[in-house]
């Protein structure tokens, strides 16, 4: 049976949509997020980060178009110190930053796994992105095993894989895909490692628009859920927003 636009847009409202969103992540799909239009106004192809391949990375590149990250959760990144990368830089450049829709970049290391080759390749950026899922369900560890030395011995940078940082409150801290993404892998109960990847328009070179990304939840059967809807559903304070 077809599913006409009507349909899919009652699947994407409200709490039957976040559901679905943690279902999916929790069987591997992606899942389209998209924020909130007075923040990027953009949506973003999300992944769990253990379950991409080098024809999620396809996908990614080919269907999103934007930037290819991995986002881990705040304890993972004080766990192996990874820093954010405009703290990393001695140089006026790192400075100052003036953003539009928000304080800071998440932006921490671009990294490569130590097995791969140039680090840029389908095979290549998936192993990295795979890689980094298992050093994050590592870093979790009570045992206190898993540290930055350990992390630099699987991982060079630069590297072709930008590492995102969440907020140490995700969704009560910052709500960008960072966090939406780790929120929903989170409920899912999934290691705290997501790929998030802007959809771009072909045609305009800006962001996908939401009915534009919509409709390609539809042709390929994918959940789209709004940002507003996952905040609401699984930040601590949502009745105060």
């Amino acid at each position: 049976m077809t599913r006409t636009t009507t349909d899919v847009a009652a699947e994407t409202a409200g709490e039957n949509a976040v559901d679905r969103a943690i279902s999916a992540l929790d069987a591997g799909q992606p899942v389209l997020v998209h924020d909130a239009a007075d923040r990027e106004g953009e949506t973003d192809i999300v992944y769990p980060a253990g379950a991409v391949d080098a024809d999620a990375v396809v996908r990614l590149r080919s269907d999103a178009g934007g930037l290819i990250c991995t986002a881990v959760s705040h304890d993972v990144a004080e766990t192996v110190d990874l820093p954010f990368l405009e703290d990393a830089f001695d140089h006026p450049a790192a400075a100052d930053h003036d953003l539009g829709y928000d304080d800071r970049s998440s932006f921490s290391l671009p990294v490569n796994h130590r097995e791969t080759f140039t680090g840029i390749t389908d095979d290549d950026r998936a192993l990295t992105i795979r890689q980094l899922a298992s050093a994050a369900e590592r870093a979790t560890r009570p045992n206190g095993e898993y540290d930055a030395v350990d992390f630099a011995a699987e991982f060079r940078t630069p590297g072709h894989v930008h590492v995102l940082r969440g907020a140490p409150g995700l969704l009560d801290d910052r709500r960008g895909h960072t966090e939406l993404g780790l929120a929903l892998a989170a409920a899912a109960d999934l290691p705290p490692a997501v790929v998030v990847c802007e959809m771009l328009d072909a045609d305009s070179g800006g962001a996908r628009t939401p009915t534009a990304a919509l409709e390609y939840a539809r042709q390929h059967d994918l959940v789209y859920v709004e940002g507003a809807d996952i905040v609401d559903r699984l930040a601590d304070d949502a009745e105060q927003v």
